[in-house]
């Protein structure tokens, strides 16, 4: 048998195959976690379809929570990369543009027939494109420090998070699922908020030193709001997101006071930056 099939060693001009490069484990550790929060939101969907909208809410915010935390351990083990940026804004689609869509529509807006399908259209892509906006926009040299608290629009996570008050109001006993054109008009906003320059506050430079004294208070804050949370969760997240509504006037106003603060020029340039971060290039970073 060694004579018929006899082993030959490849030509010299023959190219080697190449080994398959690793991949640190400070990598997969972030992408793991956007993918579990992807898995959040599509099964979402499944249980807003199936009716269980406690659970449907539970896992949208779960996601959120998720969002929040797969870009900061992805900075903080230094893992970014390009596929996990790519990875995070599709995840935050499905999270926050398409689930809460859906959930709306089976929830209410499928009584209003055709109007409220066009309703969850618009909503849904008003998230793809708030999200593609940040995406150009993430990291932007040319922005001032100050401007790295403010968003350009709400975000998709809090608009996901804002466009489902009514379902709260539902869970809390309120007859909302009454009220469809009322809540279409209510997700039109948002999504118009999504979409607008308005400026939001995003705190990404509060907190970055905490002073020693404030340590314990902030871990006895941080140990009630998890459990009032847990315990209240529908009634917690109904006047969070009200706050929220509320505080976006008081955000737009201390933006123009920052700007106004600025010297002539430089209010001029950054007046600038919004319009000319559309034809930016994308960033290689997570949201």
């Amino acid at each position: 048998m060694a004579d018929l099939f006899p082993p030959f060693p490849p030509d010299n001009g023959e190219p080697r195959r190449r080994g398959l490069k690793s991949v640190p484990l400070r990598v997969l550790v972030p992408n793991v976690i956007t993918l579990v929060a992807l898995c959040l939101g599509l099964s979402a969907i499944r249980l807003g379809i199936e009716g269980k909208l406690e659970l449907a809410v539970v896992a949208i915010l779960a996601a959120a929570i998720l969002d929040g935390v797969d870009g900061r351990v992805a900075r903080l083990l230094k893992g970014t990369s390009r596929f996990g940026a790519e990875l995070d804004s599709l995840a935050d689609f499905v999270n926050f543009g398409v689930a809460p869509a859906l959930l709306m529509y089976t929830f209410t807006l499928d009584g209003l027939r055709s109007v409220g399908w066009i309703v969850a259209l618009v909503y849904a892509v008003a998230a793809a494109l708030r999200l593609a906006r940040f995406n150009v926009m993430l990291d932007d040299p040319s922005r001032p420090e100050w401007m790295k608290n403010y968003f350009v629009g709400m975000p998709a996570p809090a608009g996901a998070l804002c466009a489902l008050l009514p379902v709260y109001f539902h869970l809390l006993g309120l007859p909302t699922r009454n009220f469809a054109g009322l809540i279409a008009v209510f997700m039109l906003v948002i999504a118009f908020l999504m979409v607008s320059k308005t400026p939001t506050w995003s705190g990404k430079t509060l907190g970055q030193r905490i002073p020693r004294e404030w340590v314990l208070p902030l871990f006895v804050a941080c140990v009630l709001v998890v459990g009032l949370l847990a315990s209240y969760t529908f009634e917690v997240l109904s006047v969070i997101t009200i706050a929220y509504l509320a505080l976006i006037p008081v955000g737009v106003l201390s933006y123009r006071r920052n700007l106004q603060r600025q010297p002539p020029a430089a209010a001029a340039a950054t007046s600038t930056t919004v319009e000319a971060a559309a034809a930016s290039p994308p960033a290689d970073d997570r949201a």
